[in-house]
């Protein structure tokens, strides 16, 4: 349901990881800020559209269960707030040697390291 979105999330991660290497000896730092579930509108617009475009569809049981985790980024028990994105890029802008990566927000360190150390099989378990 959401390849598009990975992919190019995907795609700019790489871009970056490219830009680091190529830019360090001009003194320019490049870094990753990767967000956990934030508080913002864009969940409920994100349900919203998914259910519409592929919940009548052969895609029904993924798209629903899309829905459903894409749902925790609305509920303010589990979603993080956006001031703490802001606050964790306000710190690596201010950082004398900052790091390549900020995890940063609700679940966001965890599913980073869990990527990390998974293999490809668990991960196809862990979405499905």
């Amino acid at each position: 349901m959401g390849s598009w979105y990975h992919s190019t999330k995907f795609a700019v991660e790489g871009l970056s990881d490219c830009l680091r290497l190529e830019l360090k000896p001009f003194g320019i730092d490049v870094i990753i800020v990767e967000p956990g579930a934030t508080l913002t509108e864009w969940g409920a617009i994100a349900v919203e559209k998914l259910l519409q475009t592929s919940g009548n569809t052969a895609y029904a049981t993924a798209a629903q269960t899309g829905a459903k985790l894409l749902a925790f980024t609305s509920d303010e028990k589990l979603a993080s707030k956006p001031e703490v994105i802001a606050d964790t890029i306000s710190k690596a802008l201010k950082a004398k040697k900052p790091k390549a990566r900020y995890g940063t927000g609700s679940g966001a360190t965890f599913l980073v390291t869990f990527r990390k150390f998974a293999s490809d099989g668990l991960i196809d378990i862990s979405t499905n």
